[in-house]
Parts: structure tokens; C-alpha cells; sequence
């Protein structure tokens, strides 16, 4: 990429891939000469395991991991991931470089290249999507979460990061913010802000989305025309037989083309179940498979371990439970959680207790915070303190899933709530089923307390603070509190700083206030999560950012 000297903090992951880059690597280069028994076939198919069907195939509108999983080998960003690192990449951009002040953005894009409707795709593509992105109804500004959680706002309202798009010419692209922030370019690798087909999406009315009960009516694009310009295609999404089918772009204009003719998703909710076909051979592989099942995985060779860039967390709602707002409440149930022992025993190897609401390996972690103890006799004494002796609330934990920080919900939710009644505060427990209302639900500020976590998109303290907390009305609510403005005022300062040093040294000092002073909400721990293959299936590099190229897959004949 093209960055100055003076540029170069703000070019943020360039610099700041800190361990990432170097502790995703895994066994993948040893298993490729053990596992398999043959060349491989470039007229595969690589059958994966899915916990559940895509929510949607337009990723703008995504935000649960299996639409992600599928648009990633669909579509392409400016800016993508060196496999198996947080480290930005070139992807459609070949370079990038910003002004002095952080807010003008140059790309310079690579040529030739059409979207798999024979579009091509150059700077007046681009604009075309960002003007896409940023012009959304009142429904598919609710369900655009990644633009509002990154942007701020939309159609140039107070608070939109983004502020216009100019085709310099047909390669040279420029775009604008309103502010310098250490997420720029990274965000644009996400598969929210991946490049789609302005045809297809003129075609088929692609924001055309209407708002339904607690859901969405998708338009036709988002249910069954997805356009990019990546290594794969859309075929078909079978309801009936609960599959996704991807094939080969064989005019992908990447280096990378896919060592598969097809990639086949097959929807299987039960993690036993995906556990079972593989063993038949019914799939190839499947992701987040059980940590106890580990050590059988392992012996077999096809189990890869992806470094922990996720918390999970214990959010906690002031608006919905009042009881809360009171911080020594909030201190007496963290210190009341035996985090030591839930780590032990319900997460995997290599899980450890979270000091903050950020990993340990993202710019801005301060390392001098300890963890809050496990100390039942203070819990005790702050709710007296308090006059909460008798405390009562109300916990969701999610159903139907599993997560990489949060492998078995229903375990950890009766750990915590063992430990809760242990000093005598009583929980209802309210489990739903994660794509039946949890998410929508607890995003939207409806949960009193909950179980929830975050595996980081790039490398920025603001992925994930911002992520938790920029919202003043959902999930942790810290408008409700009288410290509320001063945090979210810190939240923006923070990150448009410009000098990488400076920056970190700020967000150090902003999460001693978040864990001693503001405690929104309980940081509970990091996990690695795994990925398991069959002993056929090499090529597969294992991603912190979950971001696995599945189309490099080698399927042994």
C-alpha cells in the first residue's frame, strides 16, 4: 500500500497487527504432507457443515456469521486480510493513501476485473456502492448494523462518518470522513462493505427492505441474486434440502482462484449432529466443534485452532433494570462470578480470564489491569451497602447456537447463576433462541442482563468498545447514566487520534475508567475457537477473524 512516514499511523493495521500475524499460524503446513491420500481434485466439492442457513445473502444487511461465511467467498472489499492474520490487505484496491489529516482516502483499484454478471468494476462501481450503503430507508437502517456501528448515521446526517465518493478516474477512486479514525481502511474488509454488482442490485431492488414484526422482508437480490467479484458464485439456496451452493468464478480475476468447482453449505443446527457427518462423511468440515471433542479431533489431524480475538461478556442494562445503576450492584455480581473455574471448566484450552473488553494482543490493552476476584463475602457486602440484599434479576442466555467464546450458553449461564444464588441473588432465567429474538432483543436494549461476545473484525481498540458501547439507546445502554455523554464523547476522541502511540496510550487510560469507574457491563473471558476439516481437506488457512478462504480448500480424490 502506499503510506507516508507521516501517514503511517493512520493507516492503522499496517503497523498494528501486533501477535495476530505471527499466532494464527497452525499445523496446516505439517498436516498438508500427512493428511489426504492423493492429488487433489480441482472438480470438487467441499461440502461444509453450517449451524444455521444465512439470514441473508446481501452481507450489507448481515450480521450473524453464517451470511458472513457464505459472502466471503462470494465477494470482495477494496481492502481484505492476509489469510490466517488481522493484517490488512490489498483486495479490489491495489494501494491506498491518505492526506495528512486522516480524512481523504485515495485507492487505486485493480484493473480488468468484472463482477461475475459481467459488470466491470471500477471507481464509478464503487461510488455507486457507497452511495448505496449510506442511502438506506428507515428499515434498512436498522438492518445495516455494521454501517451504522462504523458509520454513525446516514444520507449525510450529523454524525455520518462517511462523506462522499469521486471516480478520479476509472481506477482511482476517492473517498471522504468526517474525521480522521484508526478503522480506516480496515473496515472496508469486512463483508458488510464488500463491492456488489450496481446491476444486479438495480435489477433485483436491493434496498428495497421492509421492517416485519421483529425481522425483515429482504428483496429478491437479498434472497437469491447476490453479484460480486469473487472466487465463487451464488447457484442456489434449497430451503428443502437446507443447502447453499457456491461454484467456481472461472473468470476470478484474483491470484488466488479457487482449487474447488463447488462449495456446498449444508445446514445442520446440531453440533453433535455436524460432528456425526463428518465422521460419515456427509461433510468435509465444520466450524466451532465442541472443546471436549477436541482431543479426538486432534488425533486425527484435522483440527485447527484459531488464535482467541473474542470476549465474551455479561451485559448488563440500567434502562431495563434500575437496580443497576447503582455500580456497587454491578461490582457484587462480578465479584460474585468464579470466573477461574468457569474458564476451567466450561471453555477450551487456552481460554483466559478478561481484565478489560478487549484481547490482549489490540493496541490500546492495559496490561496493568488485574481481574476483578472471586470474592463472595465482598459481593455480599456491596449488595448489603447497597440495599440490594435481596437482589432479583433477570438473565437471557441464548439457545440453538454456539458461539467461539461462548461454546455451550445453557453451562455457563447455570455456572453464573450457581455462583449469583451463592449470594443471594435470585435470577429468572429467560433462554432464546439466537436468530429467534436474543440477538434482535438484546441489540435493541431489551435485556436486563445476558450473555453476549464479540470476536474482533481488524485489529482496533474501537472494533470492539465502539462495537459494545457507541450506541447510547442498545445493548448496555450507557446513555442511562450520568457519565454516559462524557464516555461516548471519549469513545470518538479516542479513536480520531491520529499518532498510533498516542492513541493506545488513550484507550489504556479509557479502559481503567470503563472497569473502575463506569463498569457497564462484566467482561468475562477470551477463547481460541477451532475449525475442524476432514483428513482429505488441506489448504485451509485458520483465520482469527474467522475469515477462512474455504475456496482454496485441496479435496484429495
Amino acid at each position: 500500500m502506499a503510506v507516508t512516514k507521516t501517514t503511517a499511523a493512520i493507516a492503522l493495521l499496517a503497523a498494528s497487527t501486533l501477535a495476530l500475524s505471527s499466532c494464527a499460524s497452525s499445523k496446516r503446513d505439517d498436516s498438508s504432507k500427512k493428511s489426504g491420500s492423493g492429488a487433489s481434485n480441482s472438480n470438487a466439492t467441499l461440502n461444509f457443515g453450517a449451524a444455521g442457513a444465512p439470514a441473508t445473502f446481501d452481507p450489507y444487511y448481515a450480521s450473524d456469521g453464517e451470511t458472513f461465511r457464505v459472502s466471503r467467498q462470494i465477494f470482495e472489499g477494496l481492502v481484505g486480510f492476509k489469510p490466517g492474520t488481522a493484517e490488512v490487505a490489498p483486495r479490489l484496491a491495489t494501494s491506498w493513501k491518505p492526506s495528512a489529516d486522516g480524512k481523504t482516502w485515495t485507492f487505486k483499484l485493480k484493473t480488468g476485473v468484472k463482477f461475475t454478471d459481467g459488470t466491470p468494476f471500477n471507481a464509478d462501481a464503487v461510488c455507486k456502492n457507497f452511495k448505496r450503503m449510506d442511502s438506506q430507508n428507515k428499515a434498512g437502517q436498522t438492518a445495516s448494523e455494521y454501517w451504522l456501528t462504523n458509520m454513525g448515521a446516514y444520507n449525510g446526517a450529523a454524525g455520518d462518518l462517511y462523506q462522499g465518493c469521486t471516480a478520479k478516474d476509472a481506477s482511482t477512486v476517492v473517498i471522504k470522513i468526517a474525521r480522521a479514525t484508526s478503522k480506516f481502511p480496515a473496515l472496508l474488509g469486512l463483508p458488510a462493505f464488500s463491492m456488489q454488482s450496481p446491476t444486479a442490485m438495480d435489477k433485483y431492488k436491493a434496498n428495497d427492505i421492509k421492517a416485519q414484526g421483529q425481522g425483515f422482508v429482504y428483496p429478491a437480490y437479498a434472497n437469491a441474486h447476490p453479484v460480486g467479484t469473487g472466487p465463487m458464485k451464488f447457484q442456489k439456496y434449497d430451503k428443502t434440502n437446507k443447502t447453499v451452493t457456491l461454484v467456481r468464478n472461472d473468470n476470478y480475476a484474483g491470484d488466488d482462484k479457487a482449487t474447488v468447482k463447488k462449495i456446498v453449505f449444508s445446514i445442520i443446527p446440531d453440533e453433535t449432529a455436524r460432528k456425526q457427518a463428518l465422521a460419515s462423511g456427509q461433510i468435509d468440515g465444520y466450524d466451532l466443534p465442541n472443546p471436549v471433542d477436541w482431543p479426538s479431533l486432534k488425533k486425527d489431524d484435522n483440527l485447527e485452532i484459531r488464535p482467541a480475538f473474542n470476549i465474551l461478556y455479561l451485559g448488563l442494562n440500567a434502562k431495563v433494570d434500575p437496580d443497576l445503576k447503582d455500580i456497587r450492584v454491578r461490582q457484587a455480581l462480578y465479584y460474585a462470578i468464579n470466573r477461574d473455574q468457569l474458564v476451567k471448566s466450561q471453555l477450551p484450552a487456552g481460554a483466559s480470564v478478561a481484565t478489560q473488553f478487549m484481547p490482549n494482543t489490540v493496541a490500546g490493552y492495559n496490561k496493568s489491569l488485574k481481574p476483578y476476584k472471586y470474592d463472595p463475602a465482598k459481593a455480599k457486602s456491596l449488595l448489603k451497602a447497597a440495599g440490594k440484599s435481596n437482589l432479583k434479576i433477570t438473565l437471557w442466555y441464548p439457545t440453538e447456537v454456539t458461539r467461539p467464546y461462548m461454546p455451550a450458553p445453557d453451562k455457563i449461564f447455570n455456572a453464573i447463576k450457581s455462583d449469583w444464588a451463592a449470594v443471594g441473588v435470585k435470577v429468572t432465567p429467560k433462554p432464546m433462541p439466537w436468530a429467534g429474538g436474543y440477538v434482535t432483543g438484546t441489540q435493541n436494549g431489551n435485556a436486563a442482563a445476558y450473555l453476549m461476545g464479540w470476536t474482533g473484525d481488524y485489529n482496533t481498540p474501537d472494533n470492539f468498545l465502539g462495537s459494545f458501547f457507541s450506541d447510547p439507546k442498545g445493548q448496555m445502554t450507557v446513555g442511562a447514566y450520568p457519565w454516559g455523554s462524557a464516555f461516548h464523547k471519549a469513545l470518538a476522541n479516542d479513536d480520531s487520534i491520529v499518532d498510533e502511540s498516542q492513541r493506545a496510550a488513550a484507550y489504556e487510560k479509557l479502559n481503567k475508567q470503563i472497569m473502575e469507574d463506569y463498569l457497564p457491563g462484566l467482561p468475562i473471558s477470551s477463547s481460541p475457537p477451532a475449525i475442524v476439516f476432514s483428513k482429505k481437506v488441506t489448504g485451509v488457512t485458520p483465520s482469527p477473524l474467522t475469515d477462512e478462504h474455504l475456496w482454496t480448500a485441496k479435496v484429495s480424490k
